[in-house]
């Protein structure tokens, strides 16, 4: 499958803010967006005010880099959110919450959605009891989540166990870090995605 292969860096200067897709380096001095403030490229630093339609493509494309998601997986997670009752934009973000790579993530048993695509691809991850290794298989509310046994002693899960209660946990998910767990409670609401996006200008964009 495609998938993109260059610096992620370059994702956060091109939207000019953190998309943390590196973990740790992103909080640190040395994420270059705090180096270099302004898109990359020979013309990155004189790029003319962005139109209504660029700002839309930006919104766009942030929300699509920091999830992880390629073009036409986004545009069907779209198409699906329209479909689905209540707003489109509010459904969109919930959907892309729901992959199991953001879940491992936002559990923090992973410092970047990278990371825990990795973690899922390699087989590590259980969903009620059965090996799941698609990071795009959507969680469901009561859906229980875990690390292998034979895999918890890794020095990643060491680290997690070990930063327990440094991130903030969403209220939707519920964590057991000792038995590397990870309970689904409800999808979330808009009010529970602290994702900074504007859905709206996104829903506008595909409304053309």
């Amino acid at each position: 499958m495609a998938r993109y292969t260059g610096a992620d860096c370059k994702l956060c200067r091109r939207e000019k803010t953190k998309l943390f897709l590196k973990g740790s380096k992103c909080e640190s001095a040395k994420c270059p967006i705090e180096i270099r403030p302004y898109p990359p490229g020979e013309h990155g630093r004189g790029r003319p005010k962005e139109t209504e339609y660029q700002l839309q493509l930006r919104e766009k494309q942030k929300a699509r880099r920091i999830y992880g998601v390629l073009e036409r997986q986004f545009h069907n997670y779209y198409e699906e959110a329209s479909r689905k009752s209540g707003k489109t934009g509010e459904n969109l973000l919930q959907i892309l919450e729901s992959r199991l790579d953001n879940v491992i993530y936002r559990a923090g048993f992973a410092e970047s959605r990278d990371a825990a695509r990795q973690q899922v691809r390699h087989g590590h991850i259980l969903v009620n009891g059965k090996k799941v290794n698609i990071p795009s298989f959507r969680v469901r509310p009561h859906d229980i989540i875990e690390v292998k046994e034979n895999k918890r002693n890794l020095m990643i899960y060491e680290v997690a166990r070990a930063r327990a209660g440094e991130r903030t946990v969403p209220a939707w998910l519920g964590v057991i870090p000792e038995k590397m767990r990870i309970l689904v409670h409800q999808l979330p609401t808009r009010q529970q995605i602290d994702t900074q996006v504007q859905e709206q200008l996104i829903v506008e964009l595909y409304s053309k």
